[in-house]
């Protein structure tokens, strides 16, 4: 089976999100269930059906959630250093108007952009792999080709 890598705090969160769903949204959709078998005719009780939804929902995203769990790869980045790889944290500034930003490179399971999560197989994150401070990177984008400049890296 092929690894995921992730982050510990990637790691930790979807970890945090299993332990919820077993001891809290189970048991609380297993109780919703029983109160609705106790409402009679099934096949027309609306909050049997909702209950037995949320069931599948909460037993299929635990599933998945121990099958990323089982095949993870922690990576720490606070013990890497040098060029752009898994786990650094990059801030750029577009060459073209100067705004910067930062963003952290992470596992697929955990990349979150508007929390500056970057997915390491995204075009921009591929794009920065191996860069050093002070390079360019040329990245293409749906909105078309853009130009960042590399300003720093830090391992946290």
């Amino acid at each position: 089976m092929e690894k995921i890598p992730m982050t510990r705090g990637g790691y930790d969160a979807l970890d945090d999100e299993l332990k919820n769903l077993k001891s809290v949204e189970r048991p609380a959709v297993i109780r919703a269930i029983a109160e609705a078998r106790e409402h009679g005719d099934l096949s027309e009780n609306a909050e049997y059906h909702a209950a037995r939804e949320k069931q599948s929902f909460v037993e299929g995203r635990i599933k998945e959630l121990e099958s990323i769990l089982g095949r993870a790869e922690v990576i720490d980045p606070a013990k890497m250093s040098g060029t752009v790889k898994f786990g650094a944290t990059v801030t750029l500034a577009d060459e073209d108007s100067g705004e910067e930003k930062t963003y952290q490179i992470v596992g697929e399971v955990e990349a979150d952009l508007e929390r500056g999560l970057l997915n390491i197989r995204s075009p921009l994150a591929r794009a920065l792999i191996g860069k050093d401070e002070g390079d360019s990177v040329e990245v293409k984008t749906p909105g078309g080709q853009k130009s960042y400049e590399v300003l720093s890296i830090r391992y946290i």
